[in-house]
């Protein structure tokens, strides 16, 4: 199978290399020193009993790299969102692409029946920019769960995790699901299949919406998030908040709030990701995370009241700190003002669901 990986940075450089190790053609898309370390000497992958080095095509170029069977968009929603022009050299008539991202994704609404049919959601693709760039009916819905890390130019370490959700957005099986499924699986990762990838998007961001905003805001940890009274009660609201949302939409909840946030508490003095970029000065991923389910939870007629006092309070800070917004402001005029699409949503029908699949929790 021939596979890009579009932004091969920690996530995307680890899928590649296991990729690449499963027998596939892998080529990259990168900058930078990342990328001259790559074409210099290989991608280099530190595993647990074992380093892993592989040469493959990178560029920071598509055109570059050719017609691909899957294209692997492993960026933060507001790079995603900016290249999504440039992934177009990569698309023949059958590619997939899998978005490897965290948080609610713009092509949310495809695939689902009645009002809720192809809904646009502004606060992640403003535009609709990627929604006609590359088209949801490419979409293959991806959770990612491994924890990895840049340690130099051209070095990824992996910490933790192997596992990847995945599901096709109309719920049905196909054949470039299930082959991709193989990939990963050749290439010694574990993917697992969801009848409603949904579910699974909200078990992740049901976590990264409340722990990610709350340790930006206060430096915390995980474990002291989870466990002390008032941030383990903030977080439970707003995860109470999310659920609503979610169900009215449709999406099943396989575990509950209490046993969520126990799992989180587990994972011990973790920084979470937006911490972790306040820390170095990078962008935050807000819009993805929170203003996303903000937007769906207007959409549906739900009031957040601690979502959106969290939001506030993240927004603003970012401003502050000049790491948010983190969509670009140079954003065409046709991009800043095109409307919602008109959809009236006076009625809710959450619809039943098939049980899916038990699996680890894990936070970003």
């Amino acid at each position: 199978m021939k596979i890009c990986i579009y932004g091969a940075g920690a996530i995307g450089g680890y899928m590649g290399v296991m990729l690449k190790r499963g027998g596939h053609d892998v080529s990259l898309v990168a900058r930078g020193a990342h990328l001259e370390a790559i074409k210099a000497k290989g991608l280099t992958l530190i595993l647990k009993n074992e380093t892993v080095t592989e040469a493959m095509p990178a560029s920071r170029d598509p055109r570059d790299l050719g017609r691909q069977d899957v294209v692997i968009i492993a960026l933060k929603a507001h790079q995603a969102w900016e290249a999504a022009e440039d992934l177009k050299p990569l698309f023949g008539p059958e590619t997939a692409v899998v978005t490897a991202q965290n948080g609610v994704p713009w092509w949310y609404f495809h695939g689902l029946d009645g009002v809720y049919a192809d809904l646009r959601l502004r606060s992640v693709d403003p535009g609709d920019r990627q929604w006609r760039a590359i088209g949801p009916e490419r979409i293959i819905g991806c959770t990612v769960y491994p924890a990895t890390e840049i340690l130099e130019p051209g070095v990824v370490r992996h910490v933790y995790g192997d596992q990847f959700g995945l599901g096709e957005p109309n719920r049905r099986e196909s054949q470039r699901l299930t082959r991709f499924a193989e990939a990963l699986t050749e290439g010694g990762l574990k993917p697992r299949l969801f009848s409603d990838i949904r579910d699974d998007i909200w078990l992740k961001l049901w976590g990264n919406l409340c722990f990610n905003p709350i340790s930006a805001l206060t430096h915390a940890t995980l474990d002291v998030i989870a466990t002390e009274p008032g941030t383990r009660a903030l977080a439970r609201n707003m995860m109470l908040e999310a659920q609503g949302i979610g169900e009215t939409l449709g999406a099943r909840f396989r575990v509950d709030v209490e046993r969520r946030i126990d799992g989180a508490a587990g994972v011990g003095a973790h920084r979470t990701s937006m911490l972790q970029d306040l820390d170095k000065g990078r962008p935050l991923e807000i819009d993805a995370l929170l203003t996303a389910v903000q937007e769906m939870g207007r959409l549906v007629k739900l009031q957040t009241p601690y979502i959106d006092a969290v939001l506030g309070l993240v927004q603003q800070m970012g401003r502050a700190k000049g790491v948010y917004p983190t969509f670009p402001q140079d954003a065409s005029p046709e991009e800043k003002d095109a409307p919602p699409k008109d959809t009236t949503l006076e009625e809710t029908h959450p619809a039943s669901r098939p049980a899916v699949d038990e699996r680890r929790l894990a936070v970003s």
